[in-house]
């Protein structure tokens, strides 16, 4: 029953889309307010539908209804509750419903602030938004439902969902990464919207920026939680591999730095008008491609859903058409909103504008890094590898470079700023950060590249402040009361800045600064690394609720004194046959002990790799302040006045 109910939801919620992409236009164009005032009913008639079916599959995998094939492949009644709940986006169907269901969510949200924008304004933003929605919603009944039967020969048992994702990241990161995926489609329905009506002007970018903002810091959060993931569950050790579905991510979060800081200098000087609208459609065509690239099969990757060729003809025909429309409409209004303000070469715009090349540069280093290798194979000319020596050598120097000016835009003031006001604190910075880095890395024997990501780290940092305090100790009122008056998006750029050199701390240190080993060790035997020395207690067999597991135990001491027991384990799925490497970790602010089992080699002893990494929190850290800036900005106060206030 509830199935059916899921799928006739499905189909509804397709024709309200429908009609919510179609009359509001209608009513724009023919000033027909009855016809505008229908967007909002529409909207929430419409993400109702799909949270009925979102709650009906959720209640065929929380029962164990194996009668429905999603489930079967997907569930295991042995499978704990939270896990049951969170396969319902553990492959194609679901997590497409899921996207749904988010997009929906946005779109609610809009709905909900629509008195908070014109009246011709706001019904045809969400009319754009329906548009992609039909576009979603057609993909998930046409090719990829999760509501098919396989009556009447049900399975007794499900299939069990993918060991590797029985995971709290799991539960969190999916969700949290397309919240900032979907969330760009609500920039890229104000910018479509502007090249609609004509309305491109500082109030437009005003209106879109607190949506960017959020939908920036849902997209850092989901990155994070990923990085965090691979880290502790695949028992490599490693952060960031690269892999194309991690740069499909990437891609929109450095587009979408890029729109953030156009949409500032668009709504505070009114140029940039162009760019922050081809902006705003690259960031939210990057989000759509991420979505070709993990569904279409045209990669392998941990990432990836099963390929099938149809589900990626339908979504490249869905990116050619929602992207194409808007570079069309783009191609034809462009001319008229060309910005005719000047720029002074000292100027916020000015160091905005290197902002947004050095970003769109990065992308683009990404974007050919990740789709060369595709394009190759697809043209028959053989297999070739783009790894991280190609990203790490190219993106690297580009970054550091944005890093630095990064730290001096907020340092200056709009249009124009005088040599002297920027020479000074910058003079002062340099000297106090190039001297600190020089101690450090004469310290502890670190290489050139420590030295001036080091030295950008506290350039980064000293400025900040410097900024700040230049702002509170102006006037009369003292420090406390001005700080109170500066604004939170300031706050959340100054949060967001910080976490981008606590991230590079992280990055910096725990490549220069950690030690690893593989060694065959047998209970009783014990390793030294980095002033560690790690005992091998003894092995257990344990049984869990669909899994056996020989788990390990480790004793770490240092000086003497013991600082950590670690319990890596090696568990075997029964449904799935399949093994899989759980790691142990000690975590702290400045190291993190890290052991994982190899293969059993013999009776007794067994494969392990042990690492202590320097600072490794620091990268996850700074994804957090990221976010929390992020939000902050996205809550400023102005930008829930109400139109025309």
């Amino acid at each position: 029953m509830f199935p059916e109910v899921g799928q006739f939801s499905l189909i509804l919620s397709l024709f309200f889309a429908l009609l919510l992409s179609i009359l509001p236009l209608l009513g724009y164009w023919k000033g027909n307010r009855l016809l505008l005032s229908m967007a909002q009913p529409l909207t929430l008639i419409m993400s109702l539908l799909v949270l009925v079916s979102f709650v009906a599959l959720s209640s065929a995998f929380l029962t164990d209804d194996f009668s429905v094939l999603y489930v079967a492949q997907n569930s295991n009644s042995q499978l704990p509750i939270w896990y049951k709940f969170s396969a319902l986006w553990g492959s194609h169907e679901g997590s497409l419903l899921l996207w749904v269901l988010i997009l929906c969510g946005w779109c609610t949200a809009v709905a909900l602030k629509i008195r908070t924008l014109p009246l011709e304004i706001g019904p045809v933003v969400l009319a754009v938004l329906g548009t992609v929605c039909v576009g979603f919603l057609s993909f998930l009944l046409f090719t990829s439902s999760p509501f098919v039967r396989i009556l009447p020969d049900v399975p007794a048992d499900g299939g069990d969902l993918n060991p590797l994702l029985q995971d709290f990241g799991l539960i969190v990161h999916p969700p949290l990464l397309y919240m900032g995926y979907v969330g760009f489609a609500v920039a890229f329905a104000f910018a479509v919207t502007a090249l609609i009506t004509g309305n491109l002007n500082a109030a437009w970018a005003r209106w879109a920026r607190p949506w960017t903002a959020a939908s920036w810091a849902f997209l850092t959060l989901g990155i994070t939680l990923g990085s965090w993931w691979a880290y502790y569950e695949l028992g490599w050790g490693g952060w960031w591999f690269w892999d194309p579905v991690e740069n499909a991510s990437f891609m929109p979060w450095l587009a979408g730095t890029a729109l953030l800081h156009s949409l500032a200098v668009t709504e505070k000087r009114g140029v940039f008008k162009s760019w922050t609208v081809l902006l705003a459609i690259f960031t939210f065509s990057l989000s759509l491609l991420g979505a070709f690239l993990v569904r279409s099969g045209v990669l392998t990757s941990v990432h990836s859903f099963a390929a099938d060729p149809t589900r990626g003809v339908f979504i490249l025909g869905l990116l050619i058409v929602l992207v194409g429309g808007s570079l069309l409409l783009y191609a034809i209004r462009a001319a008229q909103v060309r910005s005719t303000v000047s720029l002074g070469l000292t100027g916020r715009e000015a160091w905005l504008l290197m902002n947004n090349i050095l970003l769109t540069v990065l992308t683009l280093t990404v974007l050919l890094g990740t789709l060369y290798p595709l394009l190759f194979d697809t043209l028959g000319l053989g297999k070739i590898s783009v790894g991280a020596p190609y990203f790490n050598s190219v993106f690297t120097p580009i970054a550091l470079l944005l890093i630095v000016l990064m730290a001096v835009g907020p340092l200056s003031k709009w249009h124009q700023t005088p040599t002297r006001l920027l020479l000074k604190p910058c003079g002062l910075a340099a000297m106090f950060s190039f001297g600190l880095s020089a101690v450090v890395v004469y310290c502890y024997e670190f290489g050139g590249l420590a030295f001036i990501s080091l030295a950008v780290v506290f350039w980064v940092v000293v400025l900040s402040f410097s900024d700040w305090f230049s702002k509170v100790s102006a006037g009369t009122k003292g420090i406390i009361p001005r700080a109170r008056q500066l604004p939170r998006n300031y706050y959340g750029m100054l949060l967001a800045h910080l976490g981008i050199a606590a991230t590079l701390v992280g990055i910096v240190l725990v490549s220069v600064n950690s030690e690893e080993s593989m060694l065959r060790l047998s209970p009783g035997d014990t390793a030294h690394i980095a002033g560690y020395e790690f005992q091998f207690d003894q092995m257990t067999r344990v049984t869990g609720p669909n899994y056996v597991s020989s788990k390990g135990q480790f004793t770490a001491y240092q000086n003497g004194r013991v600082v950590a027991t670690l319990f890596p384990e090696k568990r075997f799925f029964t449904t799935r046959q399949q093994v899989m490497t759980e790691a142990a970790l000690d975590a702290g602010l400045t190291r993190d002990l890290y052991v994982s089992l190899g293969e059993q080699i013999d009776e007794s002893a067994w494969g392990v790799r042990i690492y202590v990494k320097s600072f490794v929190r620091w990268i996850w850290l700074g994804g957090l302040l990221m976010m929390a800036g992020g939000l902050l900005a996205a809550l400023d106060k102005r930008y829930r006045k109400r139109a025309g206030a």
